[in-house]
C-alpha cells in the first residue's frame, strides 16, 4: 500500500469514528460515488476484474443504505427510497454484466441527487441533535 492509500485509509477510518449517524450516511453516498467513478475508469482501461469488484462494493453500499431505512417512521418516503435503491441494485448488476457506462452514470446521477438532499438537511439534523 502506498503512502497516499495509507493516508486515505486512516482519514476514512477517522471520519467514520468521529461521525454521527447522519454523517455516516453522507460517507456512504460519497463512497458509492467514488467507487462508481473508479469502476468506470477500470472499465475504460479494460480491467474487468477490478471493475466488477468495485461495482460489487457499490452494490453493498446501496444494500446498506436500504438497510438503514426506517420504514415505520419514514412512511412513503422510505418506501420510495427502498424501491429506488432496489432499482439501483438491478442497474448496477446490469452495468457490471454488460460493461455499460451509461448505467453506471445513471446510478451515479440518482445517488448524487439523493446525496444532495441528504446534505441539504445536515444543519437541521445537527441542530436537532444539539437540542436533544
Amino acid at each position: 500500500m502506498n503512502g497516499l492509500q495509507q493516508y486515505q485509509q486512516i482519514n476514512t477510518q477517522t471520519s467514520i469514528t468521529d461521525a454521527d449517524p447522519h454523517k455516516l450516511i453522507q460517507l456512504l453516498y460519497q463512497g458509492a460515488l467514488e467507487r462508481i467513478n473508479m469502476a468506470k475508469a477500470k472499465l475504460q482501461a479494460g480491467d474487468y476484474d477490478a471493475k466488477g469488484k468495485l461495482i460489487l462494493k457499490v452494490m453493498d453500499i446501496v444494500a446498506a443504505l436500504r438497510g438503514f431505512l426506517d420504514k415505520e417512521q419514514g412512511g412513503d418516503l422510505s418506501e420510495r427510497l427502498d424501491a429506488l435503491y432496489e432499482y439501483m441494485e438491478r442497474a448496477l448488476w446490469e452495468a457490471n454484466a454488460r460493461n455499460d457506462v451509461d448505467r453506471l452514470d445513471e446510478v451515479a446521477d440518482l445517488l448524487r441527487s439523493i446525496k444532495e438532499g441528504w446534505d441539504g438537511i445536515r444543519e437541521e439534523v445537527v441542530a436537532q441533535q444539539q437540542a436533544g
